[in-house]
């Protein structure tokens, strides 16, 4: 596919077709994750699916901690891009495989050797450790496929091609639709072979991009060597902070939970299932999130600042238009949505209040997204992790917690969509009056 130079053209065409394909395939992971538990719940029984459940939680922190390294590469690739040369790009290239490859056989040895650790910290039920290790254990073994394919899309979305890593999920979503029950049931594997069909799904995926990328010549890759001092040092710099970003997301929501769990298990329940919702709802904010991180980052090394000012007003204007009409939506038909997930009615009033009442707060939260999206492109990794704890620990948690304190359960969305709105004005106010723009990334070179 053709690699966009979001240095000239359109923005605003530019910006739709590119974010496209990334909320397509944001979509499909998404599915991925609902058809794996759709085929366990069927096939095996609620316990099974309880346990792939608790282990899905492992994995997507670690999932998480790729993303936010991913975001590192984003933003180092994309400025990349814009150099002279190839040199430079395909020397981080190097370095981002080298670590990302020894990353991936450090977590997946020391998570298949701690498994059950890990499980017993979480509380897991004595009945369910045992599925559950085994489910954790071999989806550990083939954790280099699914870091392989994330970084291998990261990389051509910084490059300006969103289409074709959208073909590589399709293919693992596919094909997991398959395996699933072949394996659990006509094989007899049991909760073993939906995790297999998991790891050889992703496996496929990541084979498609490694071939991809190397017959097409899309992306210069080379045999890996050790890389150089400086370029470890700046991945260090950028990746760890973007890990963390995405462990204060997740933190911030599971304390949430715990004002949420205050109020019995209706309210739990209901807010459980509207959080499925939500996890749907933010994928377009998302996506522009993460295209404007590309489109901003080869403007920022070309210092073609008007156009960044352009993405990012094309971005929050992309972004409250879609999300309005999301909003709309999830308003008229909340109750609708919720009963797909639950039936008690009790719960099904909490979720249904929790959706029309937070609904109309979602532009707030795509653009957080757009201008973290923004100031991210410049390599400000610890500001907008800076920016992510005053969003849920200053913010959204601490009002949760008081407006429930007055208003009961109906103060929970309250609280939480006051918090987005607050929280994405501090997201401007670094963005127009930060320092952000002052940052080279390849000063010392």
């Amino acid at each position: 596919m053709r690699q966009i130079d979001f240095t000239n053209g359109n923005i605003f065409k530019q910006l739709f077709f590119f974010s496209t394909p990334i909320m397509a395939a944001n979509l499909l992971q998404v599915s991925y994750q609902f058809v794996d538990s759709l085929w366990v719940g069927n096939l095996l029984g609620a316990d099974a699916l309880g346990a792939v459940s608790i282990a899905s939680t492992v994995i997507l922190t670690v999932l998480s901690f790729i993303l936010g390294i991913n975001n590192a590469a984003l933003t180092i690739l994309s400025q990349q891009r814009e150099s002279e040369s190839t040199a430079g790009l395909k020397s981080y290239l190097n370095a981002f495989v080298v670590l990302l490859t020894g990353l991936s056989l450090l977590m997946g040895a020391a998570g298949y050797l701690y498994t059950e650790e890990m499980l017993k910290w979480l509380d897991t039920p004595t009945e369910m450790i045992p599925d559950a290790a085994v489910y954790l254990q071999i989806n550990f073994i083939g954790i280099l496929f699914l870091l392989g394919y994330n970084f291998i899309s990261t990389v051509l979305r910084a490059l300006g091609d969103s289409q074709t890593p959208l073909y590589f999920v399709l293919a693992a979503v596919l094909l997991n639709i398959v395996l699933d029950p072949v394996f659990i049931s006509v094989f007899g594997l049991g909760i073993n072979g939906a995790a297999w069909a998991t790891v050889i799904s992703q496996g496929l995926a990541f084979i498609m991009g490694v071939v991809y990328t190397l017959r097409r010549k899309a992306v210069p890759f080379s045999i890996p060597v050790l890389p150089k001092r400086e370029e470890v040092l700046l991945i260090l710099k950028l990746g760890i902070p973007a890990g963390l970003q995405m462990t204060v997301i997740y933190a911030g929501v599971t304390a949430i939970m715990t004002v949420v769990n205050s109020f019995g298990s209706d309210a739990a329940a209901g807010f459980g299932a509207a959080q499925r919702l939500d996890s749907l709802i933010t994928l377009p904010a998302m996506a522009l999130g993460t295209a404007v991180n590309s489109m901003a980052g080869q403007n920022i090394a070309g210092h073609h600042w008007n156009r960044v000012r352009q993405i990012a007003l094309y971005g929050a204007l992309y972004n409250f238009i879609t999300m309005l009409v999301i909003a709309v939506i999830v308003f008229l038909l909340a109750r609708f949505a919720i009963t797909l997930f639950i039936r008690e009615e009790e719960a099904v009033q909490f979720g249904t209040s929790y959706l029309k009442t937070i609904a109309f707060f979602y532009p707030f939260i795509g653009l957080n997204f757009i201008l973290n999206g923004i100031v991210r492109a410049s390599g400000a990794m610890y500001q907008v992790l800076v920016l992510n704890i005053l969003s849920f620990w200053v913010l959204r948690y601490p009002l949760t917690y008081l407006c429930s304190a007055f208003w009961g359960e109906d103060g929970i969305a309250l609280g939480m969509g006051i918090g987005f709105v607050i929280s994405s004005a501090f997201s401007f106010g670094y963005y127009r009056f930060g320092k952000w723009r002052r940052i080279d990334l390849f000063a010392s070179k």
